[in-house]
């Protein structure tokens, strides 16, 4: 672990990726688990979950079209269900299997941005009413994620602009920042994945946690400080990728819409 950080500046505001840096695992995996255990979801699909995260992680693939793939998944059985059932299990399943896997590690950086003044905002992929749930419970400023769009709190089967992942997080991240006047320079950002490379470049204190062995090559060579919380790294192999998340939500919006309707 590097020990270099530059204290926080009152001029920016710090970003937080979520999956495998502020949690351990990826959240919307531990979202389909907690359907699982309430009958809404299957052994068999969460069986399929690990083995499409062992063909990703063995073959290192998170091309844009695995990733548009799962979207147009994932937004095919998103379509017709209620933005207020979701939240409303959202938040049950982050209390009772998500809470005690924020690392502590993490929340102890989280906090030394707030100790300072800082805003704290979460940038992932996951859907955006989760980052909000994990936003409030955390008590951070607030929370940038994928959005899928709805018609009078009913989801349509469309995403509002890009899945939020890779360089679509520097672009929203540029945006929010000149809207709230903060000064990249003084901003600070961190991520696990070297698909996060374009956030944590634009920002002038980049950080790298829990790193996938590529953002560790890179950070260490322009002397970035690095985290790793990770007790049993052999064991921790469960850096779910974005898109296999977004395939496990796919599938659980998919069951729970079976079930209702049953």
């Amino acid at each position: 672990m590097s020990h270099h950080a530059v204290p926080p500046s009152p001029a920016g505001a710090a970003f937080f990726d979520v999956d495998n840096t502020l949690m351990r695992g990826a959240s919307i995996y531990h979202f389909a688990r907690g359907l699982a255990s309430r009958d809404l979801f299957t052994t068999r699909d969460l069986m399929r979950f690990a083995w499409g995260q062992t063909v990703f992680r063995v073959t290192g693939s998170e091309q844009p079209e695995h990733i548009n793939a799962a979207r147009e998944a994932a937004l095919a059985f998103v379509a017709g269900h209620g933005v207020a059932d979701l939240v409303s299990l959202c938040e049950e399943i982050y209390d009772e299997t998500m809470a005690d896997r924020i690392w502590e590690g993490a929340r102890r950086l989280v906090q030394r941005h707030l100790d300072a003044g800082q805003p704290v905002w979460l940038v992932t992929a996951t859907p955006v009413e989760l980052a909000q749930i994990i936003r409030r419970r955390l008590g951070l400023t607030g929370a940038l994620g994928t959005e899928a769009e709805n018609i009078d709190g009913v989801y349509t089967g469309r995403l509002n602009g890009d899945l939020l992942h890779g360089p679509a997080k520097a672009v929203a991240v540029r945006s929010l920042a000149g809207k709230e006047g903060w000064d990249l320079s003084q901003c600070s950002a961190y991520s696990d994945s070297s698909n996060d490379l374009p956030l944590l470049s634009l920002v002038g204190r980049p950080h790298a946690v829990n790193p996938d062995s590529a953002l560790r090559r890179y950070a260490r060579s322009r002397g970035w400080p690095v985290y790793d919380f990770r007790r049993h790294r052999g064991t921790l192999k469960a850096a779910i990728p974005a898109a296999v998340g977004v395939a496990a939500g796919a599938v659980a919006l998919r069951a729970l819409r079976q079930r209702r309707a049953a």
